[in-house]
């Protein structure tokens, strides 16, 4: 008898994790490593929220909290919801989790029946559809290529829906394109999903702080309203206040949806970390002014990584929108050698070689659901960027 359940033979480990293990492990032995493959700030935690911690500690909020979080930390979504995108929510339709990446692993088990469907558009980030897998579900993934920004046209969604679609899941900005939707292009896809009320909608805005050049991402309910009714709403504290080791996400949707996400949580993890959730309190309400700073900085590395990666032989570097990633294509290096003798067959061993032959660290675009590119997190020093880029345009002018 197998001891493991056949359930996780559907799933992988995350390769992100995967490839900054490698790296890690590299810089361990002494290789000269950098590592672009991580999707976190390497900002430090603002010293407000630090400082809101410590108090925390100080005074005794160290207990259990309300499964779904502490009342305060859900008004203070409910606030940040209707102050940002418009949309008004009540502490009931609040939950708080340990990440993001349990709001969404709450909504799917907590729906899902076997064989129903999730339609996600690709590239997408590489837990979505392992998680609709677990949860008996099966992802229908609709590919948005380059060519339109990476974003989904209204009618392959119009395509992709059949009677067993149950959720249609939506990131934006996207990890790892950084490809984000305005109001005006969300509206034609808000269209579609009016004219199918048994699909959900499920839109992960965990990078809406992070966006250039002026843009505003909307979020779904803020463009139709009236979809409200089947939306979840899911954000969180780790990438726009650095606060990635909290594990703090956050999802609003309809009281009925959200307390079934709570009694799931119930016989999970239970309350996400209370000296956390104080910490989030303070980072939705307290000065905002950090969020500017880093997206500043932010702007200026994708402006130099994009600039440097296009002129590298063989790579197409689309300039996104938002988050903290790149998304190049390398079909120009396909079918080639490197200098060390690896023949480069398809993006997986472009980034093996890279990462081999001049300690770069990046991620296929296959694990993304999306071959022929990778992903660069610029989410790092400058100095290491430039540096990075440097190997990279010396890695490609080696290939033959």
């Amino acid at each position: 008898m197998d001891l493991i359940a056949e359930r996780l033979e559907r799933i992988n480990p995350s390769l992100t994790i995967a490839i900054s293990t490698k790296a890690r492990a590299l810089q361990a032995e002494g290789r000269d490593v950098i590592s672009l493959s991580a999707g976190e700030p390497d900002f430090d935690t603002p010293a407000n929220v630090k400082d809101a911690a410590i108090r925390a500690i100080q005074e005794g909020q160290t207990k259990y909290t309300d499964v779904a979080g502490t009342l305060a930390l859900r008004r203070a979504v409910a606030e940040k919801f209707k102050r940002d995108s418009g949309i008004e929510y009540k502490p009931e339709e609040i939950i708080i989790s340990t990440g993001g990446k349990q709001v969404i692993f709450n909504a799917m088990l907590a729906t899902m029946n076997a064989g129903d469907e999730v339609v996600i558009p690709t590239p997408c980030w590489v837990s979505y559809p392992d998680i609709v897998s677990l949860a008996d579900g099966k992802p229908v993934l609709v590919a948005c290529g380059q060519n339109h920004g990476f974003k989904l046209r209204a009618e392959d969604l119009e395509a992709a829906i059949t009677p067993r679609t149950k959720w249609f899941m939506l990131n934006s900005p996207c990890n790892p394109t950084g490809a984000a939707y305005s109001a005006e292009d969300l509206r034609p896809i808000c269209d579609v999903l009016l004219r199918h009320p048994d699909v959900w909608v499920f839109t992960d805005d965990i990078y809406e702080k992070l966006a250039y050049d002026g843009f505003k991402p909307a979020t779904v309910v803020e463009v139709e309203p009236r979809l409200k009714d089947r939306t979840i709403t899911m954000n969180g504290c780790s990438k726009a206040y650095a606060m990635t080791g909290w594990r703090i996400g956050f999802g609003g949707g309809p009281a009925k949806l959200i307390k079934a996400m709570g009694k799931l949580q119930s016989q999970s993890t239970s309350n996400t970390s209370s000296v956390s959730q104080a910490a989030a309190v303070e980072a939705l309400t307290g000065p905002q002014g950090f969020i500017g700073e880093m997206r500043e900085v932010y702007q200026q590395r994708r402006d130099l990584v994009v600039s440097m990666l296009n002129v590298a032989p063989g790579i197409t570097c689309h300039k996104p929108e938002g988050a903290f990633y790149v998304f190049p294509a390398v079909h120009g290096c396909i079918g080639k050698t490197s200098r060390g003798g690896t023949a480069i067959t398809d993006d997986e061993s472009f980034v093996t070689a890279l990462l081999d032959e001049e300690g770069v660290a990046a991620v296929h675009g296959a694990a993304f659901m999306y071959p022929g590119h990778f992903r660069i997190s610029y989410a790092t020093d400058t100095e290491s960027l430039r540096e990075a880029c440097t190997r990279i345009q010396h890695f490609c002018h080696g290939l033959h």
